[in-house]
């Protein structure tokens, strides 16, 4: 049987999407290349921005006429499923639609009803009952019952068949309540996966001979668990990660973690990054504004200033740190002198590079009953903030020319089969000619040029 997938949002969709495959080949299936010649489609979706769900519903008006098709409708006049009008030729073909995620926790109780298309709605809870629906899809019987559970449960396994690099989930859920979001109502609260959990998963990713693992959570920063009887922090956990992978010689050469939050980055964090070279240095530090009186309307919980000196530190402690951000401009009760407080920050700090996004108020939060700034000021700001990181982006990027760097190879470049793409510890692309064999492996490249926002080298050391 197959399956195809669609993954919207995050690293944490990406993450659960993997486990979920993951599943899927234990029990035999493969993956299809198209919707239309599979048994079961699943749409991972993100409620973040309620430009993610409306992308989503157009897709569900995709899946609706597609299983019109797929159902010898005779009403059904879309003339553009041109596989899955081949596979029906001898009779209807059943597709079963499955939706999960954020969107799918958000609209749990009218998804299906206003998505008739929709065969399964399985929330942020209910991920353990994906074992009871491909048996129901496999002995083509009617849909099991999906039903929530009161506690997140992890998969073991986060990982996509043949990768070199993969997202290894420790926390889920929010406890911050910033103004604008919808993560904690979706995703609940925080938990944290025991130790031995994060570690199991380690050693089977190190027997796929996996080399680059990224630490997921909402807030990696606020980890709290026990380990051998005695509580652990994020950064604890770092170090015991660390010290595992090298006494099991692990393949594993790079970690990474996303996301942080500025009020809970210890010194204890930087310190244990700063000593291991096992940890990349690159740390995504979402700002999202810097006005303190818009965080504290945005319930970050730290101010301006607290932001600049921990990033003073990080930079003494970690010279070579890439540092990337978010930003969002156009906060209701944000005012001119706000935005210039935010491009004097961006000019201090420097970012390599900022996720930066205007802001759109979503239902159910509490920033969306303010009063709301017009949308085209919102743009007009949000653009001003883009010009300068642009140049900040060349400008941090021109300072690696001519240095040598650790390159993981990720494959051929999209732009010369003459040429392979890789990626450094601080996550920037560099292409460089090198034979094909050297495809999933480190190596070293020296740096010669920018190319807009890729770096073009060459090999000095496999």
């Amino acid at each position: 049987m197959k399956y195809f997938f669609e993954t919207y949002g995050c690293q944490m969709n990406i993450a659960e999407s993997a486990a979920v495959e993951q599943l899927l080949i234990s029990r035999g299936w493969e993956k299809a290349d198209s919707p239309e010649i599979a048994d079961m489609a699943i749409i991972n979706t993100c409620s973040v921005r309620a430009s993610a769900e409306n992308r989503i519903f157009g897709r569900l008006g995709y899946f609706t006429g597609l299983k019109a098709v797929r159902n010898k409708d005779e009403t059904a006049k879309y003339k553009f499923f041109e596989k899955a009008t081949k596979l029906v030729q001898d009779g209807p073909v059943p597709l079963t639609v499955v939706v999960m995620g954020c969107m799918a926790e958000r609209l749990l109780d009218s998804l299906k009803k206003d998505w008739p298309c929709i065969d399964y709605v399985v929330g942020t809870y209910a991920k353990h009952h994906f074992g009871e629906i491909i048996s129901a899809v496999e002995d083509k019987k009617d849909a099991v019952p999906v039903d929530d559970t009161e506690k997140y449960k992890f998969a073991p396994l986060s990982y996509e068949q043949g990768s070199k690099s993969t997202f290894v989930p420790i926390m889920n859920g929010c406890n911050n309540f910033c103004t604008y979001c919808i993560v904690p109502y979706v995703r609940g609260r925080e938990i944290s996966r025991p130790v031995e959990e994060i570690l199991q998963e380690l050693d089977t990713l190190s027997r796929y001979h996996v080399l680059d693992i990224t630490l997921l959570g909402q807030n990696v920063n606020s980890y709290k668990s026990e380990y051998n009887g005695k509580p652990v922090s994020f950064a604890e956990l770092l170090q015991i990660i660390v010290d595992h992978l090298k006494e099991i010689k692990s393949s594993i050469g790079w970690v990474r973690f996303l996301s942080s939050h500025p009020k809970d980055f210890s010194d204890e964090l930087i310190e244990v990054i700063a000593k291991n070279d096992l940890i990349c240095h690159h740390i995504a530090l979402p700002v999202q504004h810097g006005s303190s009186s818009v965080l504290k309307a945005m319930n970050r919980r730290y101010t301006r200033e607290h932001y600049l000196e921990l990033v003073k530190k990080i930079k003494a402690a970690i010279p070579d740190v890439s540092l990337t951000t978010d930003i969002m401009m156009g906060f209701p009760t944000e005012t001119e002198e706000d935005v210039e407080l935010t491009l004097d920050l961006m000019n201090q700090v420097r970012f390599e590079s900022a996720c930066m996004y205007y802001y759109n108020p979503r239902e159910g939060t509490p920033a969306a009953k303010m009063e709301q700034i017009p949308e085209n000021i919102r743009k007009e700001r949000l653009q001003r903030v883009i010009d300068l990181q642009l140049i900040h982006t060349d400008e941090q990027m021109k300072k690696r020319v001519g240095q040598k760097v650790k390159v993981l190879v990720e494959g051929v470049s999209r732009d010369s089969q003459e040429e392979l793409l890789g990626k450094t510890a601080q996550d920037e692309k560099v292409t460089f000619k090198a034979d094909k064999s050297l495809i999933g492996k480190f190596l070293y490249v020296t740096i010669e040029s920018l190319n807009g926002h890729t770096f073009k080298g060459q090999v000095c050391e496999t």
